[in-house]
């Protein structure tokens, strides 16, 4: 259940398959949301919504809060701090800006910098999950930056997701970020592993997962993962690139931390892999199909109704 919000002003940038759903869940809650996103026909569906369309980034610059969903570090500083960005020529200025995409701890660092110059907050609000996850109201944040800017915007981060945690000041949710997709590597990787070892001793898939999803060890993530493992539905969630790209930030952050990372590091090396087999534009979870060639397993659909643990 979201607190009560104030009746503010709202700017969304970014609607892929994450920044659409999350700021959908925004309109739904009935908050005053205007939109923009750079190839324009990817916001447009948010107007039945409620959402207003905007048309540049200028649009957003009297908004009071403006949140943020973007790919890259370069994205976020295209959209606001460059040329035609939110900031850059405009007499007005939101005052908080909320990011939730996954960046560098210095890249967020050089952001929250440019905008205090501003005289701007930034409030860092990395997520676990994605866009189906987002749907089913499950969505987690990680938040950092001033306390009381959290205690703010924390009322719309909770109409989009269910659980909001704040760990200090600056750029720590960014280092917890990059820790959790580490994680998310390790894991789905260790996942496939002992899912085709199972099979290849005559364990059916979805026989295997039901009892992994209801022990111990069984997650939100593998009960979510297991319609694609059973079924071999890999309709993308999230790429290999994106997932190397989040273990290379981690194995960055280990070296400058002097913290060994021996399996982050076996994990990117398998993920590099996937992608040089060819695999890069599906869903991550196709490294079920690395490692069932790897251990020379022909495998295929099971064509068995699972649940996805998400409705």
């Amino acid at each position: 259940m979201a607190r009560e919000a104030k009746s503010g002003r709202l700017g969304w940038i970014g609607t892929g398959r994450m920044g659409y759903a999350m700021a959908g869940r925004l309109c739904d809650a009935g908050f005053d949301v205007r939109v923009y996103n750079r190839t324009r026909s990817k916001a447009e569906p948010l107007a039945a919504r409620g959402a207003r369309i905007a048309g540049s980034l200028a649009e957003l610059s009297d908004r009071d809060v403006v949140f943020t969903m973007v790919a890259t570090s370069d994205d976020l500083d295209e959209v606001l701090t460059g040329p035609g960005g939110l900031l850059a020529s405009s007499r007005h200025r939101p005052r908080i800006v909320v990011d939730s995409s996954s960046i560098s701890v210095e890249s967020s660092a050089e952001v929250r910098a440019a905008l205090e110059r501003q005289g701007i907050v930034l409030v860092a609000a990395p997520v676990s999950g994605n866009a189906k996850v987002v749907k089913a109201g499950k969505l987690g944040f990680v938040t950092s930056g001033p306390k009381d800017a959290v205690d703010e915007v924390r009322p719309y981060l909770e109409a989009i997701g269910r659980s909001v945690s704040y760990v200090g000041e600056g750029e720590l949710s960014r280092t917890v970020k990059v820790c959790h997709n580490v994680f998310l590597g390790v894991v789905i990787q260790s996942l496939v592993e002992i899912t085709v070892l199972a099979e290849k001793a005559g364990v059916p898939r979805h026989a295997f997962l039901d009892f992994m999803n209801t022990s111990v060890l069984g997650s939100i993530f593998t009960r979510y993962k297991t319609p694609a493992l059973v079924n071999l539905d890999f309709s993308v969630t999230f790429t290999p690139h994106l997932l190397r790209k989040d273990l290379d930030l981690g194995l960055d952050a280990g070296r400058n931390l002097e913290v060994p990372l021996p399996l982050a590091s076996l994990t990117r090396d398998i993920v590099q892999a996937l992608i040089g087999n060819g695999y890069g534009d599906g869903d991550f979870a196709q490294l079920l199909l690395l490692q069932a060639k790897a251990s020379g397993l022909r495998i295929a659909p099971e064509n068995v109704p699972v649940e996805d643990g998400l409705s």
